[in-house]
């Protein structure tokens, strides 16, 4: 990639190298107010440097070196990233409407419809609406508990699939087990779709899921250099974004019509995509909501709600199984409570203190996602002393702030019982030292779905059964590694043996 970025640059006309050697000049005389961060080169700046494979972990060693707020630059995009729980609150407290923005990427734009979503749009008074909507009318708390009925009845169905395969010499695939789940939940919830009993919306469902993390995963040159942005035409990665697109919105075009069809299913009605087109219908918001409009949310539910349950609740699988006790403790406390039901209930779950404070450490040491969705700075203002110049690509790494020693003792174990006598720190994005959901303005508006899937789901697991890692197999060959992508996937699946608890 270095090679490859400074080759081009040797190629440029002159005049174009002169104009990025001024605004570099610029930078350095005023290195003094920027914060501090890694030497990069002229014209890349520390394009060459950055893993994009696994960004949060090299920010993370990064900021060891250059402190808890540091300043980069990728191409010709200035970045600030911060890793201390304290700033984030000052970043937050002082300049949350100036850092409410996004950058535009060419992924996400192209997935979100020109951001016309929520998680990517434009800081303004449309994407004010639009959150109003979904807040009040599509993840309400109100229809959150009314779809309880069908997270119990899908997490019934997965406990009964693995109970066919308990007790036998080969491992469950839990990874691809809690996708499905994820996927079955939201299949129901927004769709009115089943997707276990139809082998095509599965095979659509798997695919888009994939190809929507390729897409935000994905590197563009015009979003780092504008004036090389023909490079990814010549290379076909616009012509391959166009195609997963156009393949998306022939799904959602597809689901829009089978809802407003009079011959409908009974069970698409009330669901999220029916309550979308009945505002639409209605013209009651302040905004004219498009179809277009409405297959962006789309995108955002399926994609956000895929991906976050299913890799919480697998990686909180992996840390108990890595640790024996808290796994051991926190069945015992299940079991304790819910006594002979076959089923754990969302109610049982209010009573489970451990179990809350293991859902509270692995969202603090593996959150879902570990950078939060960049943010951009729409005028200049101050953090940490330092002057964060207009137009700024701001991150916030939470996976830092989750092992910041100044926060946590022991901030590399997981440790549940650290949040026992701490009932204060909540992850609803108040206090800075978890936030696995954001804050402010941008806080995800789906974060109590997500976490009834995840508790009710995670809940059942440790009930039914006991978990023990395959073979000759020990917790030190676990494999930590993640998946590059937005969302925190764990890179190996996780396939453990499961046997029935009597």
């Amino acid at each position: 990639m270095a090679f490859i970025v400074l080759l081009l640059f040797l190629l440029l006309p002159f005049p174009i190298i002169t104009i990025f050697l001024h605004q570099w000049h610029e930078n350095t005389k005023n290195k003094n107010r920027f914060p501090p961060g890694p030497r990069g080169l002229p014209l890349i700046g520390n394009l060459h440097q950055f893993d994009s494979q696994n960004p949060h972990l090299f920010l993370y060693n990064l900021s060891k070196k250059h402190g808890p707020i540091m300043s980069m630059k990728l191409g010709s995009v200035p970045l600030i990233v911060i890793s201390s729980a304290k700033i984030a609150k000052e970043a937050f407290t002082d300049n949350d409407v100036v850092i409410s923005n996004r950058p535009y990427l060419t992924g996400p734009q192209k997935i979100s419809y020109n951001g016309q979503d929520i998680a990517f749009s434009a800081h303004s008074n449309y994407w004010r609406e639009m959150r109003k909507i979904t807040v009040t009318h599509l993840l309400s708390v109100k229809q959150v508990n009314n779809s309880s009925p069908i997270r119990r009845d899908e997490v019934f169905h997965m406990i009964k699939d693995i109970s066919r395969k308990a007790d036998s010499v080969e491992p469950i695939n839990l990874s691809e087990t809690l996708i499905s789940l994820s996927s079955s939940i939201i299949c129901r919830t927004a769709f009115g779709k089943s997707y276990r009993e139809t082998s095509s919306v599965k095979r659509t469902f798997d695919e888009f899921a994939h190809d929507a993390q390729a897409i935000l995963a994905s590197f563009f040159w015009a979003d780092y250099f504008p004036l090389l942005g023909w490079i990814d035409t010549v290379t076909g990665k616009v012509s391959r974004l166009e195609k997963s697109v156009e393949k998306m919105d022939s799904f959602y075009q597809e689901l829009i019509e089978e809802h407003i069809s009079p011959n409908r299913p009974q069970t698409m009605e009330a669901d999220i995509l029916d309550k979308l087109i009945q505002l639409k219908e209605g013209n009651t918001c302040l905004v004219d909501i498009t179809w277009d409009n409405i297959k962006a949310i789309l995108m955002n539910i399926f994609v956000g709600g895929t991906d976050t349950s299913s890799a919480m609740i697998t990686w909180a699988m992996t840390a108990l199984v890595k640790t024996p006790d808290a796994m051991r403790r926190v069945q015992q406390e299940i079991r304790s409570i819910v006594g002979k039901k076959p089923l754990v209930d969302e109610a049982d779950i209010q009573m489970l203190p451990y179990f809350k404070a293991v859902i509270k450490e692995v969202m603090r040491l593996y959150p879902v996602t570990p950078l939060l969705a960049p943010r951009e700075t729409t005028e200049k203002c101050i953090v940490d002393g330092y002057e964060i110049q207009p137009k700024t690509t701001v991150y916030f790494n939470i996976w830092a702030i989750g092992r910041d020693p100044e926060c946590w003792e022991n901030p590399d174990e997981f440790l549940p019982d650290r949040f026992l006598n701490s009932p204060v720190i909540d992850y609803k994005g108040q206090d800075f030292r978890l936030i696995p959901f954001g804050f402010g303005r941008r806080r995800c508006p789906g974060m109590s779905q997500g976490v009834a899937v995840t508790e009710l789901a995670l809940a059942n697991l440790l009930y039914a059964f006991d978990w023990e890692l395959p073979g000759r197999m020990t917790k030190e060959d676990v494999n930590m590694d993640a998946l590059p992508g937005l969302a925190l996937h764990k890179k190996d699946p996780l396939c453990l043996m499961a046997k029935t608890y009597a």
